[in-house]
């Protein structure tokens, strides 16, 4: 048995998948039989074509057209007779192997793409790219694996998902995930608590460890993996699986009851999501509101930047089927560990310290206020509340706030309409926020508590790195009045004040959050019937009492053991 971190529950059963990133080495070789070389590319990149329509074809069910016309471009590449014969003349002429002749050649397309002044022409340097890699993994028997298009049920084995693995992958056929870094906040973690998928991060060498078609068992909660299970711990964990669907059976008697205690303090449970499809999971699972919407994803989604009028479709398609919901929806957040390919940055020694976020938005207004006019126009349609990232200073708040009354003046000269009564929020994410929130407070009508990076920050812990995660801990003392600070601020300025980070979540911190006087938890959908259950079963009195000598303990060790021993 292996032992990870349980990253999102449920336990699943299956065969492995084992994605691994193999760098691609080519060298010049001389060829004797250049026929059958030519031959062998050609065979290439016919086998890319096949592959391409394949996921165009899916791509056009599943997202429709726009997404799809993404594939036909790199179709068109492939079907480019100057590109294809350039290639086949260098083989001949040189007498050297394919890989590196069609290197060659898509290298000085690239150069020339990537030199133009037209920004669309820029990006096809992009395509060239991510087509020349398909044809030389194809030409080396390198297996491209598209996990838009899975054959069978699996459970996916990688170093890490990125956030456009996460994005393209076919949901239905992904029992689960297992990951050799992460931790509870990792992209991966997040992702899978929101797609309801189980999966356990930080094991380290899983990689190594699975093979292809090894068939594996694991336990989301405990982070328990077993690799090629006896009969007698498949029948085990069937066993646990079903307990394990029981009692989220018995869950669905908390639909429609209210987020209240014993003793009548009612909060709200809200959920977090990154695409209009996670809606179906709030709906699922009852949730009161949007608490936060990454909408970092509809840029990573896409290979432009998106426009005003998809941005406004994506918005309205989360705030109409959730009318009359609180929907508070996040400005861009991108930077950090999420990059954009069609917007280069500088490379910096410290991204989630440096160019991210509002940081980023405030510096390329265009982008911003397209982004804000879509929520404007959105408005409409629901509930909207708007909430700014990463706010370190009360200079940045305003000039935020700046930009979207300019786009708010533009769509009045328009006459476009928008809903007068939104509320704009900010998340408390940077410590000097935190400490600053009684001045913040006065020029916003919400707080969100971003606890991923708050921890992060405060404890100078990057929660990416294996070596010191352990010192990543919610418990922190620090932590936990920095928190109680913000929610003291904004009470003491009338606000509301919730939490979007995933301690709002976790079972152990909802009491201690409950007593310091928390309005809103938004969480992966996943976890708001069980927090419910939770909530109803406390009494904020006690709670107020019991986080009270919480806060005024010197260690999270210290901390931990009380609430073990409390409940």
């Amino acid at each position: 048995m292996i032992t990870g971190t349980g990253a999102s529950p449920g336990i699943a059963l299956g065969k492995a998948l084992v994605i691994k990133n193999q760098e691609i080495h080519i060298s010049k070789e001389e060829i004797e039989n250049i026929e059958k070389e030519k031959n062998r590319f050609i065979k290439a990149v016919d086998k890319s074509k096949k592959e391409l329509y394949n996921i165009r074809d899916k791509a056009l069910n599943e997202l429709g057209k726009e997404k799809a016309a993404i594939f036909d471009a790199h179709i068109m590449i492939l079907d480019d007779p100057e590109l294809i014969s350039k290639s086949l003349n260098r083989i001949e002429k040189e007498k050297i192997n394919s890989e590196y002749a069609f290197k060659q050649i898509t290298d000085e397309f690239i150069t020339v793409f990537e030199a133009m002044d037209n920004d669309y022409m820029k990006e096809r340097a992009a395509d060239i790219r991510d087509v020349s890699s398909r044809v030389i993994r194809n030409l080396m028997g390198i297996t491209v694996i598209d996990l838009s298009i899975l054959e069978e049920e699996v459970i996916l084995v990688a170093h890490d998902l990125t956030p456009s693995d996460t994005a393209i992958m076919d949901k239905e056929k992904v029992l689960g995930f297992l990951t050799d870094i992460g931790g509870r906040t990792s992209h991966t973690a997040i992702m899978s608590r929101t797609l309801e998928i189980p999966a356990v991060v930080g094991l380290k060498n899983i990689t190594q460890k699975l093979n292809d078609g090894d068939f594996v068992i694991f336990n989301g909660e405990t982070g328990e993996v077993i690799i090629n299970p006896s009969d007698k711990e498949i029948k085990e964990y069937r066993d646990l699986k079903e307990k394990y669907e029981k009692e989220k059976r018995e869950l669905e008697a908390l639909k429609g009851e209210v987020s209240i205690t014993l003793d009548g303090r009612k909060v709200e449970l809200a959920g977090n999501i990154g695409t209009p499809k996670d809606i179906k999971g709030l709906i699922k699972n009852d949730a009161e509101g949007v608490g936060l919407y990454r909408t970092e994803f509809i840029y990573m989604d896409n290979d432009s930047l998106p426009t005003e009028e998809e941005q406004f479709e994506a918005y309205k398609a989360v705030l109409e089927p959730m009318k009359p919901k609180p929907i508070v929806i996040r400005t861009l957040d991108i930077g950090g560990d999420k990059e954009l390919s069609y917007l280069k940055f500088d490379e910096e020694m410290n991204p989630f310290l440096g160019y991210r976020a509002i940081r980023l938005c405030l510096d390329k207004k265009d982008i911003f206020k397209t982004q804000l006019r879509a929520l404007l126009r959105a408005s409409v349609y629901g509930n909207l509340k708007i909430m700014f990232p990463m706010i370190s200073s009360l200079e940045e708040l305003l000039e935020a706030k700046e930009v979207l009354n300019e786009a708010k003046k533009e769509l009045d000269d328009e006459g476009i309409d928008y809903s007068s009564g939104i509320e704009v929020g900010m998340m408390i994410e940077v410590p000097a926020a935190a400490l600053a929130s009684d001045a913040l407070a006065k020029h916003v009508d919400f707080f969100s508590i971003g606890t991923n990076d708050l921890i992060q920050y405060t404890t100078a812990v990057d929660r990416m790195n294996e070596k010191i995660h352990h010192l990543y801990n919610p418990f922190n003392p620090g932590v936990l009045r920095l928190i109680k600070m913000t929610i003291d601020n904004g009470h003491k300025e009338g606000i509301w004040v919730g939490m979007c980070g995933e301690m709002a979540g976790d079972s152990r911190m909802i009491p201690i959050l409950l007593g310091l006087g928390l309005d809103e938890f938004s969480m992966s959908p996943i976890s708001i019937l069980p927090a419910r259950k939770l909530i109803r079963s406390l009494d904020y009195k006690e709670m107020k009492k019991f986080a009270d000598e919480i806060i005024n303990m010197g260690s999270a060790k210290e901390i931990e053991e009380y609430i073990q021993k409390y409940f």
